[in-house]
């Protein structure tokens, strides 16, 4: 504590960990609003982690407050932040590309870093622990184009393409043709000259783009990591455009972060720094808007510790390129980013924060009525990924297009 005295919480389980927290106003702040404090007082090293990690404390503290019935204050406070929620429009068009470009488009060099060899920045689907993050990411990708039931020649479409990694893999082991769309300028940069090197402007577009402003019809529509922007002012209308751009046999998947709990608002120091707009959705904030746009919920997976693994080899990674970032960025940044990615491996680990798979169609007889064919289409896709050549690496001089 400020004042030289020592706190002690746990048990003899526990990592042994100790903080410091620099001085009384830094303890004002914490107790006023811990929710935000915690990230902003470790990023200004006003609360230093000197033995263990700031994982090690987020575990312990994120397991034990579950178990805490949080102060009159903050349960007054946490009712405001849900009562703003309801007020406020969201991700309206005019703000949704700011919104986007301010995490998606920081250097590229960053998420070079700790992502993959295909920038798949979501959740792995790890078929065993042993699994490297590369390996994960496919069989995710995989796992996906599985429940997407694709034929060759369809048309697909990609809200939310990222840096094209989903798209590539369409288009390459399933022989569609995908039109993917972003709002990160830096996104579509990278995304746009990875497929011209691989010469496959004839199966995929790249678009700058907001998915509201999509025409024509999709045989098949994925989005991936990309609905926690959406807001949930705007369910309807993301629910709304996907039917309306499914042809009447279409096939829709959605896969997004999402709760365990009952509804809420975002974390107020992710919304701040990290995810500016995001929202993470209850499965009782999703299943109403979808039945309400007249399309049927055909199958929902929820994936528990996918991301749990798959946050802790992006923050092993990231670590190891620590002073790297330093120099790229500077001292707080490094530590808004280990706080960001810690945090959440703590979120999905002991905090019931989840990936939620849903499948969509527009009539019952859409996709087989027993589960057996996602096994069977993947052993089909393996077969063919094994006789393409390996995606040409991406470079960070890619960004200069």
């Amino acid at each position: 504590m400020p004042s030289g005295s020592v706190l002690t919480a746990g048990d003899r389980d526990c990592p042994h960990v100790v903080v410091h927290i620099a001085d009384n106003a830094s303890l004002f702040q914490l107790v006023r609003d811990p929710d935000l404090a915690l990230g902003e007082l470790f990023m200004d090293g006003r609360l230093r982690i000197t033995k263990g990690s700031v994982y090690d404390a987020l575990a312990i503290g994120t397991q034990s407050a579950r178990n805490v019935k949080p102060t009159a204050w903050i349960a007054i406070l946490r009712r405001l932040r849900v009562a703003a929620l309801k007020a406020l429009p969201g991700n309206a068009k005019a703000q949704a590309k700011a919104n986007v470009a301010h995490h998606y488009d920081l250097d590229f060099r960053l998420y070079r870093t700790f992502l993959d060899s295909d920038l798949q920045y979501s959740c792995a689907y790890f078929e065993n622990e042993s699994q490297s993050l590369d390996e994960a990411q496919l069989a995710k990708k995989r796992h996906i184009a599985a429940k997407l039931l694709t034929r060759p020649g369809q048309r697909v479409l990609d809200i939310g393409c990222g840096w094209g990694g989903l798209a590539l893999y369409l288009a390459r082991v399933c022989k569609v043709k995908v039109t993917g769309v972003t709002l990160s300028e830096e996104q579509y940069s990278v995304a746009s000259a990875r497929v011209c090197k691989e010469g496959l402007h004839d199966l995929i577009d790249i678009r700058l783009a907001d998915y509201r402003d999509v025409e024509g019809y999709f045989d098949r529509i994925v989005s991936v990591g990309m609905f926690e922007h959406v807001g949930k002012a705007h369910y309807k209308v993301f629910f709304d455009k996907v039917r309306d751009l499914l042809p009447e046999d279409g096939i829709a998947l959605l896969h997004t972060i999402g709760c365990g709990d009952e509804p809420g608002p975002t974390n107020p120091w992710v919304t701040k720094y990290i995810f500016p707009g995001g929202y993470l959705p209850a499965l009782s904030d999703i299943t109403p808007v979808i039945e309400k746009s007249d399309l049927i919920t055909t199958d929902i997976e929820t994936l528990r510790l996918h991301y749990a693994y798959t946050l802790k080899a992006w923050r092993d990674r990231f670590l190891a390129k620590r002073q790297e970032m330093i120099e790229l960025y500077d001292e707080r940044f490094c530590r808004m980013w280990e706080f960001f990615l810690a945090a959440s491996e703590a979120a999905f680990r002991f905090d019931r924060t989840l990936v939620f798979q849903v499948q969509m169609a527009k009539h019952e007889d859409s996709v087989p009525i027993t589960r057996d064919y996602i096994d069977r289409a993947k052993a089909e896709l393996r077969m063919i990924e094994a006789k393409l050549p390996p995606l040409a690496s991406v470079e960070t001089p890619v960004l200069s297009g």
